[in-house]
């Protein structure tokens, strides 16, 4: 009994962190409540029955193993359980969802018991988690005869298992509550600094927003009976930032309703909105649970008389209110009519939010069981034979007749599957792809692993190319809760057939490597789709998605997603980049001329930024895709020249060839046949057969920008602007300034050179800064802390070959050390420069943060409130973000360069060596 004693005592433990008793996902507990639920005089039978009945997670955990196996028991009356009849085990296990379960009802179906074959049978026909073994087990049976099977398949076949589902009510009542002004950030939702309780829902439900609001958001719910809670980013976009299942989580926690009264604190069906709608990437989430997303439109811009926007002082449009959302108001969603009501007022069109296939999210309880529906029914009907009734909205395909594709229409074209029409498809086609690369990180690589169970995967889908289990998120510090958490993630994905950065059998050195910059290497050919679990998985080659857990634990499983063909904007660059210019600043000049040009609208937002990049390697190149998820675009791609792609994927071979010598391939093979796609991918160049991916000369784009080097003179910075009086503009990274904005005078507490953002030629640049410095001063004396990580051991490993990494340390005050790894954050830090572990650091937030109200000057991608730096009593911390050779600087200086002292640090340095195409490439 000692581990069941082991549990209640954590029972009470969590009882003064206010919480109810942990889900249970092991067998060796589970089989201890079993022998004393058997045990009719034992003293701990009541609560052992609850903790089965209630608190046991389903899927392909081991715990669920055990329990549909007691159930199957009790059933076939082998174990009797007065409060469990064979009724309710049927409950049960139809409550489990795949996995074990269907095993065991599989086998109750197929048995020779006709009144037990027929009641599993009737469970099943709910069931939409088969995988290919179930599927061949009926498939044989029906073949050889058996009844069941057939009744069985023609249930799949009718898809009764979603249809018979109750429809989505016509009218849904929700009453409002607004959770921030501006954007709201995964962040405040699913804190970076809370990532290690992701995977234990009800604790991490605890960080949402503050305790506060979740005791407002619970009192409406007390007033409001029969209405849901709708969060509201007003004046703002809701979920931007980061691609978090667990932001999604928490709020449906909250403000949802409970997914089955067997399974604890999963919750499904909440309701989100903002004045600009939500993230493309977190749109997705709320997809997965069946829930709603609302683009309210409520704030609008003013005009005068004739019709033209009023702007203020600085230039911005004045915005008037159309209707209050104050926190509060009842309001309804007739989702029929697909309109926002206040009483019998109508505020707005809500259509977007009520699509067909979002319809059907809504009635299945979340996108999952739409794609498992769709592949049974069609297996069904296929076994049988029989004409496929038509049952879920078909894939939405939009042709457009003699109008040429965009890069991302081509990529869709080439990876859609089940498409009915031969003619090509165009954007805003809704259509189900397969997915080439998939990657998984380690602070949601947890709850992706927990979806992958509950969906009951076991193997990875045989046609992606390769997967990835990253490190990068915990590297910084390896505390308690690392050595927990990761070993476990580590071993469940390197099982389920995926590469990992540690190997559980310890055979090879842990990388720690940032997660996209390694898909950048393993991503081999410019017509593949990669889903990653992060924001910022944004490929310099081919095209990627950000994704939340679930979304890549479904690429995992299934090998495809499902997603619309978004519209593209199309950017090109004329002039000369200046010398003194790194590459960062031509990434924020974009963003800033886009604004400027298009009178503060984002024409990014949602939209693919197809941006004709020429001349730049993919290392380089990827400083303008990663920042394109906080221009908030759905997704990027780079139109390369047959040179720049050819060189791009030989330096991806060689790092794929490091990862194969340090014993990172596994059974499969997976590196070896990345390394093999991409000779074939080269050859293929090289001979003309397939050139690089281009647009026709044909195609159509939302909208075009032309970036004109020639006025970028001076080094940009992403400012958070963090006094601004307008709330709704602060943390945006929409402000973008140039140096002398600040004088030579604003303080920096703390520079940090690392994340996804920067390259080996960022490490070269600040070995190179620190060698000028020396020639021009003697020594180089830093006035600020300095923390620098690099992306990844191989860029290390090139520096120490290179003669650079002997200069960086140097200069160094700390340097890493594998074997004897951090074990707790680092609180302080002393004016020199730290030689961080690779991985994320700083910018992550969830282990190593600037000091309380610091000025961070970073390469991060990161200025939200709270993430690199939280605010003190004293001041607001902010994160300013800037070029490599800015952030040094600053560093050293401690204080914002003038213009001058930045062009006489960085001369002679080769910051970046980019020009626009000669000619502008198309197909």
């Amino acid at each position: 009994m000692s581990l069941y004693l082991d549990y209640l005592n954590e029972i009470e433990d969590r009882k003064d962190q206010g919480l109810h008793p942990k889900p249970i996902d092991s067998a060796e507990l589970l089989s201890e409540i079993i022998a004393q639920i058997k045990d009719t005089e034992n003293e701990h039978r009541k609560d052992s029955l609850h903790f089965f009945i209630y608190n046991t997670l389903p899927g392909t955990t081991s715990a669920a193993g055990e329990k549909a196996q007691f159930l199957k028991d009790i059933i076939l009356g082998v174990s009797a359980v007065e409060e469990i009849t064979p009724e309710f085990a049927f409950e049960l296990l139809a409550h489990m969802k795949g996995g074990p379960s269907i095993g065991v009802l599989l086998d109750l179906a197929l048995d020779n018991d006709v009144l037990v074959a027929k009641q599993a049978a009737e469970v099943l026909k709910t069931q939409v988690f088969l995988y290919e073994a179930d599927m061949e087990r009926i498939e044989a049976a029906y073949k050889a005869g058996n009844e069941i099977a057939k009744d069985l398949l023609e249930s799949y076949a009718k898809a009764e298992f979603f249809t018979k589902l109750p429809d989505v009510p016509e009218e849904i009542k929700v009453v409002t509550y607004i959770a921030g002004e501006g954007d709201i950030s995964t962040d405040l939702l699913s804190p970076g600094g809370e990532a290690h309780s992701r995977s234990d829902r009800e604790l991490h439900g605890k960080c949402m927003i503050t305790p506060e609001a979740q005791a407002e958001i619970s009192q409406l719910q007390a007033d409001n009976p029969g209405a849901r809670v709708m969060l509201i980013a007003e004046k703002g976009t809701m979920g931007v930032g980061s691609s978090r299942m667990s932001g999604i989580n928490n709020v449906a926690l909250w403000a949802g309703h409970q997914a089955s009264p067997y399974i604890p604190f999963v919750n499904i069906a909440p309701v989100v909105a903002g004045t600009n709608g939500i993230s493309p990437i977190f749109l997705t989430t709320v997809g997965v649970t069946g829930g709603i997303g609302i683009d309210l439109k409520n704030w609008v811009r003013k005009t005068d008389a004739d019709g033209n926007v009023i702007r203020d002082e600085e230039g911005e449009p004045v915005l008037e209110e159309a209707y209050s959302v104050a926190t509060g108001t009842v309001l309804t969603i007739n989702t029929v009519k697909k309109k926002l009501y206040n009483g019998d007022k109508e505020l707005v069109d809500v259509s977007s939010a009520f699509t067909p296939q979002k319809m059907e999210f809504m009635k299945a309880g979340g996108s999952y069981a739409i794609v498992f529906g769709k592949k049974l029914q069609t297996f069904a009907a296929q076994t049988l034979g029989t004409e496929m009734p038509v049952v879920y909205a078909p894939s939405k395909e939009t042709s457009k007749p003699g109008q040429g594709l965009t890069a991302v229409e081509k990529i869709f074209n080439r990876n859609a599957v089940g498409v009915a029409s031969t003619d090509p498809l165009h954007a805003g086609s809704d259509v189900r792809v397969e997915v080439n690369v998939v990657g998984s990180q380690d602070t949601t690589g947890l709850m992706t692993s927990q979806e992958l169970e509950a969906m009951a995967a076991t193997v990875i889908s045989p046609i992606v190319d390769a997967a990835y289990q990253s490190g990068c998120h915990t590297a910084s510090v390896w505390d308690k809760k690392a050595q927990a958490n990761i070993p476990k993630l580590m071993s469940f994905m390197h099982k389920f057939g995926l590469i990992t950065a540690r190997d559980p059998k310890g055979k090879y050195h842990a990388m720690t490597d940032v997660i996209h910059k390694v898909l950048n290497d393993l991503t081999v050919d410019d017509w593949d789709i990669i889903i990653g679990g992060d924001s910022h998985t944004r490929m310099s080659k081919g095209v990627a998605f950000g994704a939340d857990s679930g979304t890549v634990a479904l690429a995992l499983a299934t090998g495809e997603a499902t997603m619309p063909i978004p519209e593209s904007v199309k950017v090109t660059f004329k002039g000369e980049m200046q010398k003194h210019m790194d590459f960062r600043d031509v990434v924020h000049a974009t963003q800033l001329q886009m604004l400027q040009q298009f009178g503060g609208d984002n024409v990014f937002q949602g939209r693919i930024i197809e941006v004709h990049i020429g001349t730049l390697l993919a290392d380089q190149a990827f400083t303008f895709t990663d920042w394109t998820a906080e221009m908030k675009a759905k997704a990027s791609i780079c139109i390369s020249q047959d040179e720049t792609l050819i060189e791009s994927l030989e330096i991806a071979k060689s790092r794929i060839q490091i990862m194969i010598d340090k014993g990172m391939d596994n059974d499969l093979k997976v590196l070896q046949g990345l390394i093999d796609k991409a000779n074939k991918r080269i050859e293929q160049i090289k001979s003309g057969e397939k050139p690089p991916l281009a647009p026709d000369t044909d195609a159509k784009y939302f909208a075009e920008l032309v970036v004109d080097l020639d006025v970028i003179n001076q080094p940009m910075i992403a400012d958070p602007d963090v006094n601004n009086e307008d709330v709704s503009k602060r943390y945006t990274h929409d402000t973008i300034r140039d140096l002398d904005f600040y004088g030579g005078e604003k303080h920096v507490d703390l520079g940090f050179v690392g994340s996804c953002m920067v390259h080996k030629g960022d490490m070269k640049i600040l070995a190179q800064m620190l060698k000028n410095l020396e020639a021009q001063q003697g020594d180089v004396k830093f006035n600020a802390p300095l923390v620098v990580a690099a992306p990844t051991y191989n860029i290390i490993d090139e520096l120490k070959a290179e003669g650079d990494w002997d200069i960086l340390q140097k200069y160094s005050g700390f340097e890493f050390d594998d074997d004897a790894p951090k074990s707790t954050a680092r609180t302080e830090y002393e004016n020199m420069m730290y030689l961080e572990r690779p991985g994320c650091n700083l910018c992550m937030g969830n282990q190593e943060k600037a000091e309380k109200g610091d000025t961070v000057m970073a390469t991060s991608t990161r200025l939200f409130q709270g993430r690199v730096v939280a605010d003190s009593d004293r001041k607001k911390g902010e994160s300013l973000l800037g070029s490599t050779p800015l952030v040094v600087l600053s560093a050293i200086l401690g204080r914002i360069p003038t213009i001058e002292e930045y062009k006489a640090a960085v001369e002679g340095i080769n910051l970046t060596s980019f020009a626009p195409p000669v000619a502008e490439l198309t197909a």
